[in-house]
C-alpha cells in the first residue's frame, strides 16, 4: 500500500540481509518498505525494508536454531484462547506473553467460545483473567457464535495495528468475520477425532478494519518456542517479578532454589500466582508447559 492507500502487488528482488536477525523470513507482515513499480509487469519491486519499531518472533521449530518473525510494527498483540475445542494451556499463553514483553508489545488475552463453557469453566476463566489482570494484562471473554462482547472486542482493535494469534481452531477468523463480515475469511470446523483445529489461515496476512485499525491474522500456532533468554533474564519478562528486581539477596537470582529470594516469598504469601510461577519455572528449566 502506498501513501495514497492504493495497494500494489510487490515482490522481493535478490537477497535481503537484516542486521542482527537470523530469521527464516527477511520480510514480515507489517513491515514498511520502499518499492519501485515495474511498468512492464505492473508489479512493484521491493528495494528496501525500513527499521522496525518492534516485532514478535518465535523459534522456527523446536529443533531449529533459526527464528521466524511473525509480524512487525505492532501496536498490540491479542492471544485468542479457549478452554474448549481446543483447550489453550496457560503455559502457551505465558510463553506468548513473555515474547511480547521481550519485544515491548502490549498484550491482551481474549477467551473465545464462552457459549461452550459450563459454570465451572466460566468461573475458572474469571480466575484466570483476574490472575492476568493482576500481572498487568487486560482480558476479555467473548463468543463469536453468540456475538457476546463483540463490541468490546472491536473497541480493543480500533485505530491500532494488532496481531491476532493462538492455536488453530480457537476462532480467530470467526471473530474477525463477526466484527467485519465483509472480509469473509475462510473458517474451518474442529476435528472431532482430536478436538483440534484445522489450519484455515495458511500465512500471515494484514486486513484493514472499518474502524480504522489493521489486524494481522496468523496461521494457528501449535507451539510457541521461545527465542533463547539468559536464565537471569527470563523473570524480567514477568511484570509481577520485574517489580521485585534487586529485592532478592543475589542480583542474578533465578528465583528457583536460591536462598533469600523475594519472588519465592511473594509466591508463598499469595501475592504472585503460583500457576504463573510454575510456568516460569518450566520455561526456566526448559520443560513443557501444559497447565
Amino acid at each position: 500500500m502506498d501513501e495514497t492507500g492504493k495497494r500494489h502487488e510487490c515482490r522481493l528482488r535478490g537477497k535481503f540481509k537484516m542486521s542482527g536477525i537470523q530469521s527464516t523470513n527477511p520480510l514480515a507482515v507489517g513491515d514498511h518498505v520502499g518499492f519501485t513499480l515495474d511498468a512492464q509487469e505492473g508489479t512493484g519491486i521491493i528495494t528496501s525494508i525500513e527499521d522496525r519499531k518492534n516485532y514478535i518472533i518465535r523459534k522456527a521449530t523446536n529443533l531449529s536454531r533459526r527464528t521466524h518473525i511473525i509480524a512487525a510494527n505492532l501496536d498490540q498483540a491479542l492471544i485468542i484462547a479457549t478452554l474448549a475445542e481446543p483447550r489453550t494451556s496457560t503455559g502457551f499463553i505465558d510463553r506468548f506473553l513473555v515474547t511480547c514483553e521481550a519485544y515491548s508489545i502490549p498484550a491482551v488475552i481474549v477467551f473465545n467460545k464462552a457459549d461452550l463453557y459450563d459454570a465451572v469453566s466460566l468461573d475458572y476463566v474469571k480466575q484466570l483473567l483476574e490472575m492476568y489482570n493482576q500481572a498487568g494484562y487486560p482480558g476479555l471473554v467473548v463468543s463469536a457464535s453468540e456475538k457476546d462482547n463483540l463490541e468490546a472486542f472491536s473497541d480493543i482493535l480500533k485505530g491500532k495495528t494488532t496481531l491476532l494469534s493462538g492455536h488453530s481452531g480457537v476462532g480467530k477468523s470467526t471473530l474477525i468475520n463477526a466484527i467485519e463480515p465483509g472480509l469473509n475469511l475462510k473458517v474451518q470446523t474442529i476435528s472431532q477425532v482430536h478436538l483440534k483445529g484445522r489450519h484455515t489461515t495458511t500465512f500471515a496476512e494484514m486486513f484493514q478494519l472499518s474502524n480504522g485499525g489493521f489486524i494481522i491474522d496468523t496461521p494457528g500456532i501449535k507451539e510457541f518456542g521461545l527465542v533463547d533468554f539468559e536464565p537471569w533474564e527470563l523473570s524480567h519478562y514477568f511484570p509481577e517479578m520485574r517489580e521485585l528486581f534487586n529485592k532478592c539477596r543475589f542480583d542474578n537470582c533465578t528465583h528457583h532454589n536460591e536462598p533469600g529470594c523475594r519472588v519465592k516469598e511473594e509466591v508463598e504469601h499469595g501475592n504472585i500466582s503460583i500457576l504463573r510461577y510454575q510456568n516460569y519455572l518450566n520455561m526456566l528449566l526448559g520443560e513443557d508447559t501444559r497447565a
